[in-house]
């Protein structure tokens, strides 16, 4: 009788927990690097291959970095919210073009408007060095180079008023 009990309690055991994966929410994906400084780079920046730009340069500011690619149809959900934080002038954006063609990505900006900073090509592993699953995905960095929130998935206004300015006002405030 116990060799099929057991096998019965092994079976309604994992189907609890599918059933348990099954409610969550992939959108939210907690990072490891919260907490941990911003991993370093050095990348070429969009039309400008030989001016390169580090992590280390936006030390001392608050800053958002999105990972975005022009083949990437969230991302054109996201550009409008972008470009009106940029306008706000709440936190430069530092834009990270990800498996992107650099034509394909100059032209997108120049058509849909330019929300960031600056524009760097992911030409290696600054995303994957990131974390990062799949476009777009934004992570909110304090002024010691500390990622403070990771955003995975479109930026909506909802998102940004209630989660990320927050925490872009608190992250500023600090010393």
């Amino acid at each position: 009788m116990w060799r099929f009990l057991i096998p019965m309690a092994l079976f309604a055991i994992l189907v609890w927990f599918f059933n348990q994966g099954l409610g969550l929410d992939p959108r939210k994906i907690p990072s490891p690097l919260i907490g941990k400084p911003a991993p370093e780079f050095s990348l070429p920046v969009l039309g400008e291959k030989d001016r390169m730009v580090a992590m280390s340069d936006f030390r001392g500011q608050v800053v958002l970095v999105n990972v975005w690619g022009s083949w990437c149809v969230a991302c054109r959900e996201e550009h409008q919210v972008l470009l009106g934080i940029a306008a706000s002038g709440a936190v430069p954006i530092i834009g990270l073009d990800w498996k992107d063609q650099d034509a394909d990505a100059e032209n997108w900006l120049r058509s849909l408007g330019n929300p960031y900073t600056v524009t760097l090509v992911d030409e290696g592993r600054a995303a994957i060095n990131f974390g990062v699953y799949g476009a777009p995905e934004s992570f909110l960095i304090d002024k010691q180079g500390i990622i403070i929130h990771k955003h995975t998935g479109p930026i909506t206004w909802e998102a940004w008023q209630q989660e990320i300015l927050p925490m872009v006002v608190k992250a500023k405030e600090a010393t």
